[in-house]
């Protein structure tokens, strides 16, 4: 692969291998009937021509991002302050009956010390079992990261996705399938899942199981769904987004608003969350752009959400941030 090139989209796919498509790419504003595209958006889905039609397309291997050297990074420090006002805010609304849950987030900011930013990518390849790696480059600035979190896969008239709540770490594994408020948060975003998606077919959900990601466990409940109908893909993306897990219950243009203005406020990057996906002969699949890193030019973010409820308290909340964007820069190496 060249290095002068800079314009890429990088996806696993749910059959394990991933696929590097190569710009520039001819932008779309709905998805194309045939051939190969990606789906690029942000969090308010409010980019006009999302879908990303690239001039080549194959597998990622080993060497394609060897040249880069991996980056080192100087961290601020991240202080609470500014989660907590936010935390302190979700809780009264919650109070008021107007959330039963919603998404803040935290951001760490680093600063390029030496090597490349495109070394994040070197790794790609390796994205393990349970895991989806992603990226998306343009120019100086761009995402890339490992995400648990797959936001829909569809195949003939086949609908698969995920409730992917509740967290903890992985020594905590025997006391965390008892643990009560973060068995109702995961109950939360699988219910409300079921619900939303019975108009599109017949919904079945599995057991809940724990999902070992080696340093964070997270509870995890898989969802099929056999279709009614045809659906186009960007009305399903449009439903689905941003899931219970990422967005606020009940979602509704208020809530959404309120969730907005937090995330601006704790300078979570516009990707952050959004959905990232691939188009190939008509079969779509998406994932949730969490667990990664957001750079322009030499700054880079780390952005790492909780789900709050009324049980939910501010030290765990805080810790729980901090655990993922630890299990972030040690997916990075960093």
């Amino acid at each position: 692969m060249s290095g002068k090139k800079h314009n890429y989209a990088i996806l696993k796919k749910t059959k394990g291998n991933i696929l590097v498509g190569v710009g520039p790419f001819k932008e779309l504003a709905e998805c194309p009937h045939t051939g190969v595209a990606f789906y690029k958006n942000n969090f308010a889905l409010d980019e006009l021509r999302p879908w990303k039609v690239p001039q080549e397309v194959f597998e990622l291997s080993a060497s394609d991002f060897a040249q880069f050297e991996k980056p080192n990074f100087a961290w601020d420090t991240l202080e609470p302050e500014g989660f907590t006002g936010v935390f302190s805010e979700i809780n009264q609304a919650i109070q008021r009956g107007t959330f039963e849950k919603s998404v803040p987030v935290a951001t760490e900011i680093g600063r390029l010390v030496s090597g490349d930013m495109l070394g994040l990518l070197r790794d790609l390849h390796l994205a393990g079992d349970n895991i989806y790696s992603y990226a998306w480059v343009e120019g100086d600035e761009g995402f890339c990261g490992y995400t648990p979190e797959l936001l829909f896969h569809l195949r003939k008239g086949r609908f698969k996705t995920m409730a992917l709540a509740g967290t903890a770490r992985s020594d905590e594994h025997s006391i965390f399938a008892f643990d009560e408020k973060e068995i109702r948060e995961h109950e939360y975003v699988a219910q409300t899942l079921v619900a939303s998606l019975a108009d599109l077919g017949m919904v079945k959900r599995s057991e809940r199981r724990i999902m070992d990601l080696g340093s964070l466990l997270h509870f995890h409940t898989p969802l099929d769904i056999f279709m009614y109908g045809d659906y186009g893909i960007d009305f399903l993306l449009r439903k689905m987004h941003p899931t219970p897990a990422l967005g606020p219950l009940p979602r509704t243009p208020k809530t959404l608003k309120l969730l907005h203005e937090w995330r601006d406020r704790l300078n979570a990057p516009a990707h952050f969350g959004a959905p990232f996906g691939l188009y190939e002969h008509g079969e779509f699949h998406a994932v949730v752009t969490i667990r990664g890193a957001y750079w322009k030019g030499n700054t880079l973010l780390i952005p790492s959400g909780c789900g709050v409820i009324e049980a939910s308290r501010l030290t765990n909340e805080w810790r729980e941030l901090g655990l993922k964007r630890k299990a972030v820069k040690a997916n990075f190496g960093l």
